[in-house]
């Protein structure tokens, strides 16, 4: 099933499927950032999230390098760049029996990747309130 919710990710990571988003969410979902210290909780901050960080990630040649699918988990690199700045990570989803994510990390490195990431971040998630 993870296979399945991985290839909606994609579509939506491509464009392909904009509203399809919040259906790939539980609405207990928690996202952690590698900027904000604590979860952030349920589908509407999530979707909020990741609509941002693919508006802001997805202008740098964004691409997915490398993926490991589990029992209910999937791991993901991806590479971009962002104000020239080199930027490498990791999504980690994890689903439920439903093939609901409940859970979405990324982890980004390196550190002047991190900055420019809160900085965009930030502007771009000002921007959408």
């Amino acid at each position: 099933m993870i296979d399945q919710v991985i290839e909606k990710w994609h579509g939506f990571v491509k464009g392909e499927a904009t509203q399809g988003l919040e259906e790939l969410l539980a609405d207990d979902v928690e996202f952690f950032s590698p900027i904000v210290f604590t979860p952030q909780r349920g589908k509407e901050i999530t979707a909020l999230y990741l609509m941002a960080a693919s508006q802001t990630l997805g202008q740098g040649g964004f691409r997915y390098t490398k993926e490991l699918l589990g029992e209910g988990v999937a791991m993901l690199e991806f590479e971009t760049t962002l104000d020239g700045k080199y930027v490498n990570g990791i999504d980690i989803i994890r689903i439920n029996e439903a093939g609901l994510i409940v859970e979405f990390r990324v982890m980004i490195r390196p550190l002047q990747a991190v900055n420019a990431v809160h900085a965009a971040m930030g502007a771009m998630l000002a921007s959408m309130k």
